[in-house]
């Protein structure tokens, strides 16, 4: 769990001023959920907790909970708190896969068009600049 007998995790320390705290909250919880560190079914922080942890008010901390919560990654439990809803890590990841392509595959692929690079090249490219790279222990690039 994210707050445990250790307490927080160490890369999760600090808030910077420059984005709404409640949506840096909900940010972190999030990365959580998606890198795995949190599971479907698993007890998040408390409003109460995430804000004695970052010295913020509990209402943007609740402000920031409740985001997750009605995007339906966090459901409710009355009494009991908060927890990761069932799905949540697949549809954050189904987010980030959208983000990554229209931030990257898509000008990636105007950039080839632009230099004459066809798919087959950019493939090949692709391979070579993966195998340079150290393996991904979670699953990651295999070309």
């Amino acid at each position: 769990m994210w707050l445990g007998d250790d307490g927080p995790l160490p890369e999760l320390a600090g808030l910077d001023e420059g984005t709404p705290l409640f949506a840096q909250i909900a940010e972190r919880l999030a990365e959580e959920i998606a890198d795995g560190g949190l599971a479907e079914g698993e007890r998040v922080p408390s409003m109460n907790e995430l804000a004695a942890f970052y010295r913020i008010t509990p209402a943007t901390a609740a402000k920031g909970l409740n985001l997750l919560a009605d995007d339906g990654l966090l459901e409710k439990r009355r009494g009991i708190g908060m927890f990761v809803a069932s799905g949540a890590r697949k549809q954050l990841l189904a987010q980030r896969r959208d983000r990554f392509t229209s931030r990257y595959v898509e000008p990636l692929l105007t950039e080839a068009a632009r230099l004459g690079i066809g798919a087959d090249e950019l493939v090949d490219l692709v391979r070579k600049s993966a195998h340079a790279l150290p393996l991904n222990t979670q699953g990651g690039v295999t070309v």
